[in-house]
């Protein structure tokens, strides 16, 4: 039976997983625990293995003290094998069945089948939230919309969404990924998720990483401009006005 600290540290560790990156600070603050409780918690995660300490890396702000950068606690592999699903093995022994009985067609398929039925959950869930619709003249505005939207939607299937302004777009961030440890072995299931992400969009993205390469999250670059038809052309010169 797990005692009450197990049980805290347990809550530590899926704050992280499903929250992203976070200082002590931020953990602290989040499950309502001292300073002095939660890095005595964090030593022994991270001794266990569950977490790991990194300088800051897309992750939310945090305080600093007296010159020295704050540590984000981010999970580990083994600390997500302890939150993963019991038929991850049994996946990978099917794709892997898969590949070896065909030219790797048939992990193709069925990474595009997976998209496909992503794309229609997320697209309904972007219906009934009105965000679906037109990109017209105000393409950057309903392409704003159309990302929150779709973080919102990923965050009910599990993902842990959000989204992150630059300056020339946006930036989708999956704090968890219920697949990682089968598309660390098949890539195909993470570059047919990026095109269903292109595709519910209307824009071409770009994945920047992903959980199942080592990464702390998985990160989406979206652009959010105006579409092309509504870039300005030069105006002719006199001479070719009068020609």
């Amino acid at each position: 039976m797990k005692t009450t600290e197990d049980r805290t540290r347990d809550r530590i560790a899926r704050s992280i997983l499903e929250n992203g990156p976070q200082s002590a600070a931020d953990l602290a603050r989040r499950l309502h625990l001292t300073p002095a409780g939660i890095r005595r918690h964090l030593d022994l995660l991270v001794h266990n293995g569950i977490l790991e300490a990194r300088e800051p890396y897309l992750a939310v702000t945090t305080l600093r003290g007296r010159g020295r950068p704050t540590k984000v606690f981010v999970i580990t592999d083994l600390g997500r094998e302890k939150f993963e699903h019991s038929y991850d093995d049994l996946a990978v022994s099917a794709l892997r069945f898969m590949s070896s009985t065909s030219d790797g067609s048939l992990v193709k398929a069925f990474a595009e089948n997976r998209a496909q039925e992503i794309e229609r959950s997320v697209g309904n869930s972007m219906k009934a939230s009105g965000t679906h619709a037109k990109v017209d003249a105000l393409a950057k505005v309903h392409r704003l919309a159309k990302v929150d939207a779709l973080a919102k939607a990923l965050t009910a299937e599990g993902y842990a969404a959000e989204t992150k302004a630059t300056s020339s777009g946006v930036q989708l961030c999956q704090h968890h990924c219920p697949i990682a440890h089968v598309a660390s072995e098949f890539p195909q299931l993470c570059d047919a998720e990026t095109e269903a992400f292109s595709r519910v969009l209307g824009t071409h993205v770009q994945r920047l990483a992903t959980i199942a390469h080592g990464d702390g999250i998985c990160t989406t670059f979206i652009p959010v401009l105006t579409t092309t038809s509504t870039s300005k052309k030069p105006a002719p010169s006199k001479e070719g006005a009068l020609a």
